[in-house]
């Protein structure tokens, strides 16, 4: 049966008939097997002349973008009164990734054998994590889906925003670092050697600074696979780590909330998307202690998801979310004036969205000033790098240049 319902979902039929007036109609539809379409589209009063059985592509890897983007398709088919199951079809057929089409498939299926959304959801953590998932059964036991799969729509392109920001701001200096990289090994490997052989014509004393730069260079040039050997290993060994350690994660998350210049942006970011994700699951009419169960992994950082179990520990035993906060020594006196406001007045959920948008506002400030600031700095570093090597190689010529 598990064997037949997977092929039932992955098989999808291409097919051309005859209508009772006999004009030629095309479509496609999913089922187990040719005979099973031809006996839908007889049903349907439609005489088929080609059924074809359509491969499926292998598409690209599913991105939360991607899962963003169904969700903001799917609120705005269901405020307009496009039917659940209607939906999924024809957000499926508009996806231009594979992948995406045969998951929103797959889902579909669950659904139309009455299976509940959020269970369907369920069933692929990897796309829909617990949030999401709470977040669409809350909506279906409060009969609004349509407005909480808006809610959900608008909160996960914010995040994703906000991580597009962070790694635009991350990726300029890390890309010119890589490539001062590459020209220094090639200068090293390359052009060096042809210095050094001009030089030993000379006869004379090298100065240290060429002699430094020559040693490096015969270095590069005999150990050439041990360095990138060695750095690809080391950069793979540790990416490894970092995501199946929590000890190395939990490092790693706190240096980066320390490291200048980039740690403050970071904190924003992290405290923006906290203070957003429980706004989104609080106005949800989700219960403050289960909302605090989703918050700090959609945090995306260790260290304020182990203050967010505190911080449940602390409410559930009668603590005020404002007390909680305060003792976890994380959060922005801000941030912590707005939750006690938003608890006094019954609007937690609108205060901390407020606060979600002033920190959003900040890290947009935050990436635009660091943009124009990275660029002398990153001119300076590469400068003395390379201007450095330069340098080094006409220095003897220079003293030639004296002699004569």
């Amino acid at each position: 049966m598990a064997t037949a319902a997977k092929s039932a979902q992955e098989l999808v039929f291409e097919w051309e008939g005859k209508d009772r007036s006999g004009k030629t109609v095309r479509g496609e539809t999913r089922a187990a097997g040719e005979n099973q379409v031809q006996a839908m589209l007889r049903r349907q009063g439609i005489l088929p002349t080609k059924i074809k059985k359509r491969r499926m592509r292998g598409g690209k890897r599913i991105k939360p973008k991607d899962i963003a983007l169904f969700t903001r398709q799917l609120a705005t088919m269901m405020k307009a009164g496009v039917p659940l199951l209607q939906s999924f079809d024809i957000v499926a057929r508009g996806n231009p990734n594979p992948s995406v089409t045969k998951l929103l498939n797959d889902i579909r299926a669950d659904v139309e054998t009455g299976t509940s959304l959020s269970a369907a959801f369920r069933k692929y953590p990897m796309y829909f994590d617990s949030l999401y998932c709470n977040l669409v059964e809350a909506g279906e036991a409060a009969g609004i889906l349509e407005a909480l799969l808006d809610r959900l729509a608008t909160y996960m392109e914010k995040t994703e925003a906000i991580k597009s920001k962070i790694r635009s701001a991350l990726m300029y200096p890390i890309s010119v670092i890589v490539v001062a990289f590459v020209v220094v090994t090639v200068i090293m490997i390359f052009v060096i050697p042809a210095f050094k052989q001009v030089f030993t014509s000379f006869g004379a004393d090298l100065p240290a600074p060429t002699l430094f730069v020559i040693a490096m260079s015969e270095f590069f040039v005999k150990y050439w696979w041990l360095i990138f050997g060695g750095l690809g290993a080391a950069f793979y060994f540790f990416m490894q780590a970092w995501k199946r350690s929590e000890k190395v994660q939990m490092f790693m998350d706190r240096l980066l909330l320390k490291i200048p210049i980039f740690g403050p942006l970071i904190e924003k970011a992290v405290v923006a998307r906290w203070t957003r994700t429980l706004s989104t699951m609080f106005a949800a009419g989700v219960p403050l202690v289960e909302a605090l169960d989703s918050v700090g992994g959609a945090s995306g950082n260790l260290v304020y998801a182990q203050a967010t179990r505190k911080i449940q520990q602390e409410v559930s035993t009668g603590s005020s979310l404002t007390a909680a906060m305060g003792n976890a020594n994380l959060f922005p006196s801000m941030v912590l004036q707005m939750t006690a406001i938003g608890e006094e007045s019954g609007a937690l959920d609108h205060m901390l969205g407020k606060a979600a948008d002033f920190y959003e506002a900040e890290v947009d400030e935050m990436v635009a000033g660091l943009s124009s600031l990275m660029e002398p700095i990153i001119i300076v570093f590469l400068g003395v790098i390379i201007g450095g090597i330069v340098v080094s190689m006409y220095l003897p010529i220079f003293k030639l240049g004296q002699v004569v």
